[in-house]
């Protein structure tokens, strides 16, 4: 009986385990390598933006704004776009500028118009006065006017849902339009208001992640299920070091610390001076009692310590960063998980939408503002100001009878000699 030669086994019908876990590495290392780069090239954008002048990043943060708005809406229409119900995008966007106008229109005229205060552009500049004098009034009536066009669309059978809409949309408009309105406003104190917490929280969110893979343990969140308590905690502390670094470098550089009063126009080459606010010049403090007797305990005598009240300020600011801003994150997340989304969009590769990476950056914008106007701004009025203030809102004859007020009051407190004061009238 002849044998049946036994078989031999085929190398090729081997299950090939390896092959798939290479696949995966080599993903996970090119999204890591696509990742890095789109970073650098974020960052190094962000830069030349600022580098540009401040009217260049509020454009900047505008568009930022724009893209986000239409990225948390587009999420939340597909039912909208399904059913073809007219006007429910068309609306959203009239919303959108209309908020914008009212929270940066009025400021952004008001800093340009000292520019066209001349002959050539006297009727230029009387069409922006306008805008301005009556900008509150204006924003109302696009608001009203927005109103009646959303109930008059009120679609039979879709009434809960429109509703719904414009419920998220105005909740969409608070969050993003209004403390993306704190961020220009930001800008406008001084770039350095806008840099530092914009790159605090970048610095949080990077040793966030190291600090995470090299000792997390403990999950922080259910609704971010790889934020650990390690990686929270390391990086704040790793922020708070940060910040006096960054604080240091920012605060030797006028262009970053000055405020914007008329000069929008301005950029990095062509400088800017200013008075600096006290926050940045070196100051002398007395150190706690406690902190003096421990340091006679080695020997070591200090009474009195120098240094600039930026460091504290931009200790407070990571500290916001560290522990309040990543719920600007987890917040997106949630709205994601919300709507089955992995990501908002695919704007930025190897991050997603523009949303991913600003989720954070609006929450702090929006308490560096308010920080920045209750325990650091000097106070505001200025003869820039108040000249603005003089020329938009007075008529020619108000203005003659101010200077004649303020000529007599001069020569009351003695500052000019009675023939001087006589000129002055005759001149008049």
């Amino acid at each position: 009986m002849e044998k049946t030669p036994a078989k031999v086994p085929d190398s090729s019908s081997k299950k090939d385990t390896s092959s798939p876990v290479v696949n995966e590495k080599e993903k996970k290392k090119q999204a890591f390598l696509v990742r890095a780069f789109w970073t650098l090239v974020m960052i190094a954008g962000m830069f030349f933006i600022i580098g540009a002048g401040h009217i260049w990043t509020i454009l900047l943060v505008v568009l930022l704004q724009i893209l986000v708005f239409k990225e948390c809406i587009t999420i939340t229409t597909e039912k909208a776009r399904i059913e073809n119900l007219p006007f429910t995008a068309s609306l959203n966007w009239y919303f959108l500028i209309t908020s914008i106008y009212f929270l940066d229109g009025e400021s952004l005229i008001y800093h340009s118009i000292n520019k066209l205060q001349t002959e050539d552009y006297e009727r230029v500049f009387e069409f922006f006065k306008f805008f301005i004098v009556n900008h509150r009034f204006i924003s109302y009536c696009l608001y009203v006017l927005g109103f009646v066009f959303f109930v008059a669309s009120l679609t039979k059978g879709y009434y809960k849902f429109q509703f719904a809409q414009l419920c998220i949309t105005t909740m969409t408009l608070l969050l993003v339009v209004v403390q993306a309105h704190c961020i220009v406003n930001n800008i406008l104190n001084g770039l350095i208001w806008f840099l530092l917490p914009v790159g605090l929280v970048i610095v949080n969110d990077i040793f966030a992640y190291l600090c995470g893979i090299t000792f997390g343990r403990t999950q922080l969140i259910e609704i971010s299920p790889k934020k650990t308590v390690e990686g929270f905690v390391g990086a704040w502390i790793c922020t708070g070091g940060f910040s006096m670094i960054l604080s240091y470098v920012f605060s030797k550089y006028t262009y970053l610390i000055c405020p914007v009063e008329d000069n929008l126009s301005a950029n990095w080459f062509t400088g800017m001076t200013c008075d600096p606010n006290p926050i940045f010049i070196p100051q002398i403090f007395k150190v706690p009692e406690v902190l003096v007797d421990l340091a006679a305990r080695v020997d070591y005598q200090v009474d009195f310590v120098s240094f600039k009240p930026i460091y504290f300020h931009s200790m407070v600011l990571a500290t916001f960063a560290s522990l309040i801003a990543p719920f600007g994150g987890f917040f997106a997340s949630g709205l994601k998980r919300a709507f089955k989304v992995k990501d908002f969009g695919d704007t930025i590769p190897g991050h997603g939408g523009i949303t991913d990476r600003m989720d954070c950056q609006f929450l702090m914008g929006s308490f560096s503002y308010l920080y920045y106007e209750t325990f650091i701004s000097n106070n505001k009025v200025n003869i820039g100001t108040i000249l603005q203030s003089i020329v938009i809102n007075l008529s020619e004859d108000q203005i003659v009878t101010l200077v004649q007020s303020l000529h007599k009051y001069l020569f009351k407190i003695g500052v000019i000699n009675e023939d001087t004061y006589k000129q002055l009238v005759n001149l008049i």
